[in-house]
């Protein structure tokens, strides 16, 4: 009975997610165009009006793009096309956003083309004029000291804009640093409905890994797993942001500090019953990310659940994910819900680690940094940006427990995607409580 389960299981996890879940390319290009008409209507007006800004403008040439302008290309786009430069014009009064195509070609069917070689002449002169006529009081270019994201702007696209401009207007060019983080951290209601499932599809992938299906104990090394998810995410049509990662925690191991954990994570190395496994996963769909680590345990021979002390392990690690999300309050920075939850977990005992950032166009998105491994004392410039509703965050931390049968601690470093509201905090595909078995445990009839 028991190998009739498994053969069914290891059918599910082959044809789950094609079947059921993901989208063939050409769809996929409808839901894009859509979900990018639906952002520049619903939310970056008020990202305009937020950040006082009249007039974007966002300039790239092909194969060196500013970070930003990806995220405005049509799903047929993969880079901009020779110079291209969108300008999008807020005419206030609650009218709709003007967006322009300075540029050879029209950018999809959202960005209008605006500029003719042949009946405008030069291209820069052609933006300058466009400026000029709507006479903005404020014009928002992609320059930042703090945030990579949003300093896509390069320094001959920046002094050629300049040089282009009226006197009056080069005046009213400013740091568009807050629209552009604005733009990439705030989820729009499609958005917020589809990351479900794209949380989900990871969630299913990950746990496909962590099983007797693809692990072998004694055989299998935690590379082996690694590359299983590579082959597994390109069999699903599917791109990752990173490497997966898949590494040990063991009875018979040295104890090791978070740099060297970090350092280790891509040694090859044989799984053994009694082992403590963590994955750190993350895939791209729909131009979102996800980012996720989870935790497995090998059973011993004699062994049906998970030890004991693993399990108040993971329940201290389960408290920590609480400490931290109750804290988030719209307004607050990220050092301040850094420094708060620190100082909550450790007076319950805890010995914590906080280093959780926003997740949705990129990995390592824009926005709030709450703490980084190596930084538990704050993180200038990406720590003091302040918390907004409809964001997204990967909750990344570990709890430290000391484990008796093994002389040592163990750190159950987790991290699930969530969604912020602005008054709650809710996980999209909810979180791993309790840890993987593998075997799973399969009851015989």
């Amino acid at each position: 009975m028991r190998i009739t389960v498994f053969l069914i299981l290891s059918t599910l996890f082959n044809t789950l997610f094609a079947d059921s879940l993901i989208l063939p390319m050409r769809e996929r290009a409808v839901a894009i165009d859509q979900i990018i008409d639906e952002r520049i209507a619903t939310v970056l007006p008020g990202l305009m009006e937020r950040s006082d800004i009249d007039i974007w403008v966002i300039i790239s040439r092909e194969y060196n793009e500013d970070p930003i302008i990806k995220t405005f290309l049509p799903s047929t786009w993969q880079t901009a096309r020779r110079r291209t430069i969108l300008l999008i014009s807020n005419p206030g009064k609650g009218q709709p956003l003007e967006t322009l195509a300075v540029a050879r070609y029209a950018v999809g069917d959202t960005f209008e083309k605006a500029w003719d070689k042949e009946l405008h002449g030069d291209q820069w002169q052609r933006l300058a004029q466009l400026i000029e006529e709507r006479d903005p009081k404020r014009i928002g270019i992609n320059y930042s000291d703090t945030f990579a994201l949003a300093d896509g702007v390069t320094r001959t696209e920046f002094e050629l804009f300049m040089e282009a401009l009226a006197p009056k207007f080069k005046e009213r060019v400013v740091s568009a640093e807050n629209l552009a983080v604005g733009w990439l951290e705030t989820r729009s209601q499609q958005e917020i409905t589809i990351y479900q499932q794209i949380c989900r599809i990871a969630h299913e992938i990950l746990a496909a890994g962590l099983t007797s299906e693809v692990i072998q104990p004694g055989i299998t090394t935690t590379n082996d797993v690694a590359w299983w998810y590579r082959d597994r995410i390109r069999e699903l049509k599917l791109t990752t942001w990173f490497h997966p990662s898949v590494s040990i925690q063991r009875e018979t191991s040295p104890a090791l500090d978070a740099k060297a954990s970090i350092l280790a994570r891509h040694d090859d190395s044989v799984i053994l019953p009694g082992d403590l496994l963590h994955v750190d996963f993350g895939i791209t769909y729909l131009r979102l990310n996800t980012d996720t680590q989870q935790h497995a345990y090998v059973l011993k021979p004699n062994e049906s659940k998970v030890p004991k002390e693993l399990e108040i392990a993971m329940k201290n690690g389960n408290r920590l994910q609480d400490i931290l999300t109750n804290e988030f309050i719209t307004g607050r920075t990220g050092n301040e819900i850094l420094s708060i939850a620190l100082d909550k977990a450790k007076r319950e005992g805890i010995k914590p680690s906080i280093y959780t950032h926003p997740i949705g166009f990129h990995g390592h998105a824009a926005g709030p940094t709450i703490g980084m491994w190596d930084q538990q004392d704050g993180v200038p410039g990406g720590g003091d940006y302040r918390l907004f509703p409809n964001t997204a965050y990967s909750i990344e931390l570990y709890a430290e427990t000391d484990i008796e049968s093994w002389g040592k601690p163990v750190r159950i470093k987790l991290e699930e995607d969530a969604m912020f509201d602005g008054k709650n905090v809710y996980y999209i595909d909810g979180r791993q409580k309790e840890i993987f078995l593998i075997p799973r445990q399969i009851p015989i009839q």
